[in-house]
């Protein structure tokens, strides 16, 4: 799945970056806006798009003075498909939090962080996914371990990308802290909460305690 452009698994042409604009708003937009917006193609190729899109009724299209006016035309028959490739990366974030809600040992924090933490990224990226539990006595517990692989195996089956899992214990975490390590600003600034505490409170408590 392309993390910055998710609705391109599905429609991968122009097509599909002009119609996740239009999801996005119920505000009448000029076809130069909708080019802004999306971020990619020509002025005079998204035009194109619009107004083919127009003639299968999925957009609506209004005179506004010398403008015409797009939107999507949420009656339309296709438009809860167009929502819903609209909203992948959302849905993601949803089924990752699911699937970690169900954990026997909860993790005392999970987040995600890269590229889809950002939106941004590509079809051969990572999902970055943070993992901190509580200090378990040396190896690992065999239930730990294997709910990481599922998680891994799950995030694969439901996007193509690969899961790269980056698991601390809160003792390590302190390491982190203490070494001041470059990704810790990473996952302050991206860090999107899926389970436990809030990362930005997770390090603000432990510093303190240290």
């Amino acid at each position: 799945m392309d993390l910055s452009q998710p609705i391109s698994t599905v429609i991968p042409s122009l097509d599909g970056p002009v119609l996740a604009v239009l999801a996005r708003t119920t505000e009448p937009l000029t076809g130069r806006r909708v080019q802004q917006l999306a971020g990619v193609g020509s002025e005079p190729g998204v035009r194109k798009v619009l107004q083919r899109l127009t003639s299968t009724g999925l957009v609506g299209a209004s005179q506004a003075g010398a403008s015409i006016l797009y939107t999507l035309n949420r009656q339309h028959l296709a438009a809860a498909a167009v929502e819903q490739l609209t909203t992948m990366r959302q849905r993601l974030i949803d089924r990752i939090r699911a699937a970690i809600d169900d954990w026997a040992i909860p993790p005392v924090h999970a987040s995600l962080f890269g590229s889809v933490a950002r939106g941004d990224g590509g079809l051969d990226s990572d999902i970055d996914i943070l993992l901190i539990h509580r200090d378990f006595p040396d190896p690992l517990p065999a239930e730990w371990a294997g709910l990481v692989g599922d998680l891994a195996d799950q995030v694969f089956r439901w996007t193509g990308n690969h899961a790269q899992l980056y698991e601390l214990s809160l003792a390590q975490l302190d390491e982190h802290l203490a070494a001041d390590e470059p990704i810790v600003q990473e996952w302050s600034r991206d860090a999107v909460t899926v389970a436990g505490v809030g990362f930005r409170h997770l390090r603000s408590a432990r510093r303190i305690a240290r």
